[in-house]
């Protein structure tokens, strides 16, 4: 479904990310893993059209989206869940949740409702601000704020930062049902360890660049990995 080739996004003089490759099948979970600082978010930004690239070429169901606006992107399926949730504070949770849909042709009631039977505490907190959710309850607003578009990839960026871990994996938990139903997931992480557990296959970014990658199950069996990553000798 999506494909990058040889991507280059520069800050400045400075290379943020050097040549990267991969593809995304449908209904794969593609993470991508590595260090602060890594340019893992910057590469989300770069496919999303809210970053110019230097060089390089992205395409989305054989269709080149390299240089569209991030607002053609999202239209065509390909969402973005941003670091750091970035939920509209002084709207409500449903208000949130009704501007996921802004791409479609009307508001889907059904789908809004699935969104509630999916994350219940939403419901509960339909009529609140945003601003007055805890941090997983904003990640989970975020969540159903982008499947209100019906996205074809959704794209999760360091959806565990500042999470309890108990919340950590109740999100991941969500995450792993979403591929389970059949959602097309490129998820930028962190947590190696969480990320590469359910992960179909993975990369490995280090200062810019791939330096390794595999299925999620031989990446956490990789001594090194498991050495650099994982925290585990």
């Amino acid at each position: 479904m999506l494909s990058v080739k040889d991507l280059e996004i520069c800050y400045g003089s400075i290379y943020a990310v050097k040549k990267i490759s991969f593809e995304l099948n449908q209904g794969e979970l593609l993470a991508v893993i590595g260090a602060n600082g890594a340019g893992k978010s910057t590469i989300l930004k770069a496919i999303s059209g809210l970053l110019p690239k230097r060089a390089g070429e992205v395409n989305f169901q054989n269709e080149c989206i390299t240089h569209y606006p991030a607002h053609k992107i999202a239209r065509r399926g390909l969402v973005h869940i941003p670091e750091g949730r970035r939920v509209f504070p002084h709207m409500t949770v449903e208000e949130n949740l009704n501007l996921g849909a802004y791409s479609q042709k009307q508001l889907n009631i059904e789908k809004e409702e699935e969104i509630y039977e999916r994350f219940p505490i939403l419901k509960m907190r339909s009529k609140q601000m945003a601003s007055t959710l805890s941090g997983g309850e904003q990640q989970m607003l975020a969540m159903g704020r982008a499947l209100m578009s019906c996205p074809k990839i959704l794209m999760m960026d360091e959806p565990s930062m500042g999470l309890a871990p108990l919340l950590v994996q109740q999100i991941f938990s969500m995450i792993q049902q979403l591929k389970h139903q059949g959602v097309t997931i490129l998820l930028v992480e962190q947590n190696a360890e969480m990320a590469l557990e359910i992960a179909d296959r993975a990369y490995v970014l280090e200062s810019g660049s791939i330096v390794a990658s595999g299925s999620g199950r031989e990446l956490r069996e990789s001594t090194t990995i498991r050495k650099a990553y994982l925290g585990i000798s």
